[in-house]
């Protein structure tokens, strides 16, 4: 906000003439002073920052009387007037505007109101171990591997605006035993339970790209922050960690990507280009596998089980018929989207059912998808669209040794599985554009239903990949 003349224009003429002429007096008043120099509403004194125009009005976390709240003081600069006066009742469930006049200049504000908060959003020990924060139970869990001195951790907290945290952020600890952060924010208090967990030899493992779990994109964080809370002693790592070998995956049963990008990832060649980093950790990879570790691939990832032996000698099988959208102009689900089992197995058990009981129903009305997709299109399945190497389904199976679990209304392949066999760990792939972990309409008036089957099947796919 700016002081601002009513009648500008006026004024910078006015002004000009006079410093011409050298006569004449400007009949504008401009010697007042148009601030807020106190405020208080029912009875809590508002904070003025004079500097940026707002004022802001501090209430519990738990007040419910903002929709008719009364003016008990009201201080401005002398002489000046407002379209508020102490006395009145104002609805303050959304921002107001106060305008402040003193003769001929005038002042807007920005009235609002601010609950008191103590809450912790972020938990980051050492720069690289992100705590998963349950903001119900008030529990913080981090997982880090055992090279790491739980003596000696140093965590970066981001917390409520105005709050305080005890421990500080950037305090180091010793977190044998779990240690309570205590959070306060005027009438807030908070008080969170904060435990690193030691994992030696993880059971899973989610993988990917970034340095650190809190790199990934939106859905693929969501995916690996839903596996850390669910499936128990396992935890991230990056490809770099799983070339260098840094963690010891002896004990490891499920190693899953789940590999988004916007745009999509087409073809053997377009996986070549967009992830090196799965590649390059490709040999250790495959002697995870070869020796009995199993993986769970679902979107882009899917391409990963040509390159590691999977399909024989032959890394050409990968997924033909790939694309997707970007998060930031996602696709607005009307209803249900779905697809078709292809054969009974146990990743479908426990599904919420729809009117079709042959279908997988994985997202509900008002969920905002990219509709990424990484399947084998069928073409004997198209009769308009002869391409690809795989005329029917038996083609696909001979050539790649894999099991066609789910196809799309086109009889595309979406969901298909490399069964364990002899030494070597079993694979599950979905790359359905219906199976998606993030939409930014969490939070806000979506109702989830069908998309519970994403956590559903995947917890299934766990469970039976790790038998």
């Amino acid at each position: 906000m700016k002081t601002v003349f009513k009648h500008i224009a006026y004024a910078f003429v006015l002004a000009a003439a006079l410093v011409s002429c050298k006569s004449n007096v400007s009949d504008l008043d401009l010697k007042g002073d148009c601030q807020v120099e106190e405020l208080t509403l029912d009875t809590f004194d508002a904070i003025i920052n004079a500097k940026t125009r707002d004022i802001t009005v501090r209430v519990p976390e738990d007040f419910s009387g903002s929709s008719a709240m009364t003016v008990e003081k009201l201080v401005l600069s002398e002489g000046a007037t407002a379209n508020i006066r102490q006395g009145q009742v104002i609805n303050m469930d959304a921002g107001q505007a106060i305008h402040v006049e003193n003769g001929d200049l005038y002042l807007d504000w920005n009235l609002s109101v601010m609950r008191d908060e103590a809450r912790i959003y972020s938990f980051v020990i050492n720069n690289t171990y992100s705590g998963l924060i349950n903001q119900e139970a008030k529990t913080i869990t981090v997982f880090v591997p055992n090279s790491v001195n739980v003596k000696a951790l140093t965590p970066s907290i981001t917390y409520s605006e105005y709050a305080k945290v005890t421990p500080a952020s950037g305090v180091t600890q010793d977190f044998t035993d779990p240690v309570v952060y205590t959070v306060d924010n005027n009438t807030a208090h908070s008080e969170y339970v904060a435990t690193v967990v030691v994992i030696d030899k993880p059971s899973a493992v989610f993988v990917g790209a970034a340095a650190e779990k809190d790199e990934l994109d939106p859905e693929a964080l969501a995916a690996c922050n839903w596996m850390i809370s669910n499936i128990p002693n396992s935890m991230y790592m990056s490809f770099a960690d799983v070339k260098s070998e840094q963690i010891n995956l002896s004990e490891c049963k499920v190693m899953w990507w789940h590999y988004h990008k916007d745009g999509g990832v087409d073809g053997h060649d377009a996986f070549v280009k967009n992830a090196p980093e799965a590649l390059d950790a490709a040999t250790q990879i495959r002697t995870y596998y070869e020796n009995g570790g199993s993986l769970l691939l679902t979107r882009y990832a899917g391409n990963l089980a040509s390159f590691i032996g999977a399909t024989g000698t032959d890394e050409w099988t990968t997924p033909n018929n790939c694309w997707g959208g970007d998060e930031n102009s996602c696709e607005l689900c009307g209803g249900p989207w779905t697809f078709r089992k292809y054969a009974e197995h146990p990743i479908w058990e426990g599904l919420i059912s729809g009117d079709n009981p042959d279908e997988i129903y994985c997202t509900d009305a008002g969920y905002y998808i990219t509709n990424s997709t990484s399947q084998y299109h069928i073409w004997q399945e198209n009769p308009d669209t002869h391409w690809g190497d795989y005329k029917t389904h038996q083609d696909w199976v001979d050539r790649t040794h894999g099991k066609i679990l789910g196809v799309g209304g086109d009889g595309a392949i979406v969901a298909w599985e490399y069964p364990a066999d002899g030494n070597r760990g079993g694979i599950i792939c979905i790359g359905s554009g219906c199976y998606d972990w993030y939409s930014y309409t969490f939070g806000g008036g979506y109702v989830e239903n069908f998309h519970k089957n994403i956590s559903i099947m995947t917890l299934n796919a766990f469970n039976y990949l790790s038998k």
